[in-house]
């Protein structure tokens, strides 16, 4: 366990003296961001900040038109994409639609970790998009937003790049898999936490990143972890039968879905495809 115990003893004395680098979020989310918290800024200014980039002009079409926002006339430009999200929604959106920027290296090794890790992320984020697009239809007076749960999400482990990152240094770790896992499920979660505080997100997206696996926790109302749990038993993440089912049951008692069973139906599963196409 020499590997694994030096490469955690590294990550751990590197967060202690705030030394980890820690990834940056893309330069158009950025711009989009600062954009959004503008008071004067509107749609038009908006659209042309977005449509500098092609790839995040291509996922805001996507989000647009997908079954997320409910179906209605086709946006067809970047400007009716803005219009139809909204400018309360545009600033977590488009931080998420930029998001697969980050997860990518020049390693060969650890790019081939990250792209496991994003389209693990991404199924997991179908499922919590879904379940909530669901359960919004529903319960219309919620608090809860789908651009929050979406974001929220997509950087629910984003504290296993740091650890590839730092792994890079010491390739023994990757001939065995295990060691590195380890270092993963034991500081993911803190690490992230500290990825959000340096993009400067809110408090409620740094303690979903940190409890979203600590299943000690659990919120007596309904609450964004709910449906990123609800995607991590849906893929399996969760592995221990009876926990599964004392959260599904949560959920059930708590309305987010009608039985244990909901995420097994046609119309659901057909959902968390239609919505995957979004990151794809």
């Amino acid at each position: 366990m020499g590997t694994e115990n030096a490469l955690y003893t590294i990550l751990v004395e590197k967060i202690k003296q705030e030394s980890l680098v820690l990834p940056t979020l893309p330069a158009i989310a950025l711009k989009v961001r600062q954009a959004a918290d503008d008071p004067d800024i509107n749609l038009g200014h908006m659209s042309e900040i977005i449509s500098h980039d092609a790839a995040l002009s291509m996922g805001m079409l996507k989000v647009a038109n997908s079954a997320m926002l409910g179906r209605g006339v086709k946006a067809e430009s970047v400007s009716q994409a803005v219009t139809r999200i909204g400018l309360r929604q545009i600033k977590s959106i488009s931080t998420a639609m930029a998001l697969e920027q980050v997860f990518i290296s020049k390693n060969e090794i650890v790019s081939m970790y990250l792209k496991k890790s994003w389209a693990k992320t991404v199924d997991v984020a179908s499922v919590a998009i879904s379940l909530m697009t669901f359960y919004l239809k529903e319960h219309k007076h919620s608090p809860l937003m789908l651009d929050t749960v979406t974001l929220a999400a997509l950087i629910h482990s984003i504290g296993v790049l740091p650890i590839l990152t730092e792994a890079e240094n010491h390739p023994d770790v990757f001939a065995n898999p295990t060691f590195l896992q380890q270092a993963i499920i034991k500081l993911s979660s803190s690490i992230g936490a500290e990825v959000t505080k340096a993009w400067d997100l809110s408090q409620d997206f740094t303690d979903i990143v940190k409890n979203w696996s600590d299943l000690t926790i659990l919120p007596a109302e309904v609450n964004y972890l709910d449906f990123i749990r609800a995607g991590a038993i849906y893929n399996g993440i969760f592995k221990n039968e009876s926990t599964k089912e004392i959260l599904l049951k949560s959920y059930v008692s708590k309305g987010i879905m009608p039985d244990i069973n909901f995420m097994r139906n046609d119309e659901f599963t057909e959902m968390v495809t239609e919505v995957k196409t979004m990151f794809g």
